[in-house]
């Protein structure tokens, strides 16, 4: 079955949602998302939007504190335009229905780690989930949008479709729109656009503990690096310091704000360590955090380490941190007066497919905004709550942006449909269970926080093997969700691997035993 949209929206997460309004006044949009619409990293954020929305704190500020949390690879103009425009952002949300925590009639504003002021725009511990309920509630009450829940976009429809272009990376490839899996019928669909717009949100489930929701395998960065996009730094993958540790429960984010209203670090001996590392101690960078509880992990032997946040007011607590707290309390922590078992896991990606400010890919038509993409506001290491922002004022630049090349294309009516005539329903999909599951430990014992040559060496030889089995298996068998989704996750984990192995130094994120130091002369993109 052949669609055709203006606007096809890859993705249903604040980057997705915020760019389909803008431009559904200008042409038809359809919005794919492989679950439910509301299955996305942006309902998972707790903490909440950076913004400068106080007169003690400026523009410059900000600026300064997300180019040193970046280390030195963030693009200073990249910059300077999100945080600029992000105040408006907040305003425009808020107008949209989007009810943020207040005090005394003002926004009450958290800080969180790397900030030096009070700068982060929160609806209590839930931000993400108010942000996406209310845009989600505007795309389905616009009359030009169609929400397609449970469709998986397979690959992206290019030159290459058309037998063009076939082996190199090139300026004058186009994206016609993306070949899409109905899941419910079974069937690929080809669903032709003026516009693409990646949103599909990051690739957390590539490592054995994230705090990533199951969607986030990568899928948008996967498919634009088989259409030939330009990637880049792959390798600098945020480990949220503080993830719920316990047996029975699926890692759960225990927010930054909670150590940004003055949670302290202990370790299995009760001493609390991160004044020992940095001088920011909790609020220190993310990066500086995880590494160190790795660190106290490594060198005491233990499984994980303690968040105490009892000496504040419990009053405080459960007010500010209400489905923490709730959270906690199902499997028997009270974080009023017990402390909290946390570990570090996979969170966000800095890298992807690469864009300008504007979201433009490499790749003509092809717009990218969110986690997919690689700006250059992130560099080395996101600043907290950076991101909400980014997906913001990317989706509406790129919206505007957007809105200019679909009045001048039209539908490439040229492109085959999806041919399934060889392939069969394979019995052994045992496989990909088995083939997921190796790959996560793979990536999280050689491909963690802490690198070296030898680690990614390993990481490689077996994530070839993999991609060699999950190809022949995917050539030879009809579409599913699983399949595709594993295919996706071992593109990302070659990304990673093979951009770690290209930087060789530590910087941000990035950290390897065989260079310790950053290198003033590696301070450029890595790009595959």
């Amino acid at each position: 079955m052949r669609h055709r949209v203006d606007f096809l929206v890859l993705g249903s997460g604040a980057a997705g949602l915020s760019f389909a309004l803008q431009v559904a006044e200008y042409g038809s949009v359809a919005v794919i998302t492989k679950q439910s619409a509301v299955e996305s990293n942006t309902t998972y954020a707790q903490g909440g939007i950076a913004a400068v929305m106080d007169s003690a704190d400026s523009i410059e500020t900000h600026v300064q504190d997300t180019l040193r949390a970046g280390a030195g690879l963030c693009d200073e103009s990249v910059v300077r335009v999100i945080i600029e425009e992000g105040p408006q952002q907040i305003r425009q949300l808020v107008d949209g229905g989007a009810t943020f925590s207040s005090e005394s009639g003002k926004l009450h504003l958290g800080r969180e780690g790397g900030h030096t002021a009070n700068r982060i725009v929160h609806a209590a511990d839930a931000t993400g989930k108010v942000i996406e309920l209310s845009l989600l509630e505007r795309v389905k009450k616009h009359a030009n949008i169609q929400l397609c829940e449970y469709h998986f976009a397979v690959e992206l429809l290019t030159n290459h479709h058309l037998g063009q272009h076939v082996s190199k990376v090139r300026p004058d490839i186009d994206c016609f729109g993306a070949y899409v899996y109905h899941i419910e019928s079974d069937r690929v669909d080809t669903w032709l656009a003026k516009v693409t717009m990646l949103a599909t949100g990051g690739a957390g489930q590539v490592y054995l503990h994230t705090t990533n929701p199951g969607v986030a395998t990568g899928d948008g960065v996967a498919m634009a690096y088989r259409a030939k996009a330009r990637i880049a730094n792959m390798e600098f993958v945020q480990f949220h310091p503080t993830s719920l540790y316990h047996e029975d429960a699926r890692s759960f984010l225990i927010s930054e704000a909670v150590r940004g209203e003055g949670a302290y670090l202990l370790n299995g001996a009760g001493h609390r360590f991160m004044p020992d590392y940095d001088s920011r101690a909790e609020l220190a960078p993310r990066d500086v955090v995880a590494r160190a509880i790795d660190d106290q992990l490594k060198a005491r032997g233990e499984n994980h380490v303690w968040l105490d946040i009892t000496h504040r007011p419990a009053e405080l607590i459960h007010s500010r941190f209400p489905n923490i707290s709730a959270k906690c309390l199902e499997y028997g922590i009270d974080i009023t007066k017990d402390h909290i078992p946390v570990v570090p896991a996979a969170h966000y990606f800095c890298g992807g497919v690469h864009t300008d400010v504007d979201g433009r890919t490499s790749i003509n038509r092809l717009m990218a905004s969110g986690e997919v993409a690689c700006t250059g506001l992130h560099g080395a290491n996101r600043l907290a709550s950076n991101s909400l922002l980014e997906a913001l004022v990317v989706g509406k630049r790129s919206a505007k942006t957007s809105i200019g090349v679909a009045s001048d294309n039209t539908f490439s009516e040229d492109v085959p449909d999806w041919d399934d005539s060889s392939t069969e329903n394979p019995a052994e999909w045992i496989l990909i269970s088995h083939n997921r599951d190796e790959l996560r430990r793979v990536m999280w014992d050689y491909v963690g926080i802490v690198r070296s040559e030898l680690r990614l060496e390993r990481a490689a030889r077996r994530t070839r093997f993999l991609f060699e089995e999950t190809e022949a298996f995917y050539r030879k068998s009809k579409v599913s969700a699983g399949l595709c989704e594993l295919r996706n996750m071992i593109a990302v984990a070659y990304l990673v691997v093979q951009s770690a192995a290209i930087r060789r130094e530590s910087r941000g994120l990035h950290y390897m035993t065989d260079y310790p130091e950053m290198v003033e002369k590696e301070g450029r993109l890595t790009l595959i």
